[in-house]
């Protein structure tokens, strides 16, 4: 990437998800041209729709045309999502693209499962790169994940956690971390660990949502073959689903007991809390998890 050339634009992966619909609006939003990406390829305002699909290469080159830099959404439900991922971005420096930012998460460092393999490879595909490690979103509690399903069914929020504390993030935070990686002058070129601004256990999420909803829920406390079972049968792959299950079990054992000064020290601004994202898209009037799904 030409330091002196005008900016092309910045390919969006996974446009309509949950930290990509929200880079996508922030880049859009502060003047950048911003390629919307996903398999619908829906444009939200101010952007530009493209279709893209990880499992379609025939949808790689044209989505690649006219970008300079890229937000990479792995493939959802893939454990080993580097068969699909490197080949990409191979392709993506060849034709141009010179900063990558990647969306992993915090239970995966440099080399280990999934992402992180394909964490390993983006320093030596391109010259400015950032990988972005939040912690579990509270969005996770929102919409139709999982937790906020079980929410609504059941008043219940079932893991195989324990008593294990989680820095709880909102994507909010993570989209605006995001965009200060794609667009700052100097990259990153390191991972960054996002979190809250303080942990919770789910025990303490449950009483968070109960309160904040009015309705009572509860946190059921699962083994980790219960918790691997109930999300395989759920549909989900056996594989992703033991990979899940495992996180649940580290947390258990203290993993992501941890706060990071990512958000304010990147966007000079505290990262939100866990009672303001219930009150913003919990609250019933809202449609958020107790309502309906989103």
């Amino acid at each position: 990437m030409n330091p002196d050339a005008a900016p092309g634009a910045t390919l969006v992966i996974g446009a309509t998800g949950t930290t990509g619909s929200r880079v996508a609006a922030r880049l859009s939003a502060a003047g950048h041209r911003v390629r919307a990406a996903s398999r619908t390829a829906r444009a939200a305002l101010g952007t530009e729709g493209v279709r893209f699909d990880w499992e379609d290469s025939t949808s790689h080159g044209p989505a690649l045309t006219g970008v300079d830099r890229v937000y990479l959404v792995p493939p959802v439900g893939h454990p080993e999502p580097a068969g699909l991922m490197l080949p990409f971005l191979e392709r993506a420096r060849d034709a141009g693209v010179g900063r990558a930012v990647l969306l992993s998460s915090s239970a995966i460092s440099m080399g280990g499962p999934a992402t992180g393999v394909v964490h390993q490879a983006l320093p030596d595909l391109f010259g400015a790169w950032a990988v972005l490690r939040p912690s579990w979103f509270m969005q996770n509690f929102a919409g139709a994940h999982v937790h906020a399903l079980s929410i609504r069914e059941a008043g219940v929020i079932r893991t195989a956690t324990g008593g294990g504390r989680v820095g709880f993030v909102d994507a909010e935070d993570i989209a605006a971390v995001a965009v200060h990686a794609l667009t700052d002058e100097q990259a990153p070129d390191t991972d960054l660990v996002i979190t809250g601004p303080g942990t919770l256990s789910y025990d303490e999420v449950a009483e968070a949502v109960g309160r904040g909803t009015g309705r009572p829920v509860v946190h059921e406390r699962l083994g980790y073959e219960a918790m691997r079972d109930r999300l395989a049968a759920s549909g989900m792959p056996a594989p992703f689903a033991e990979l899940l299950a495992g996180l649940d079990r580290a947390i258990a054992d203290g993993a992501e007991d941890r706060v990071t000064d990512t958000v304010l020290r990147v966007t000079g601004r505290p990262p939100g809390d866990f009672d303001a994202f219930v009150a913003r898209e919990l609250r019933p009037s809202t449609g958020g998890a107790v309502a309906q799904g989103r």
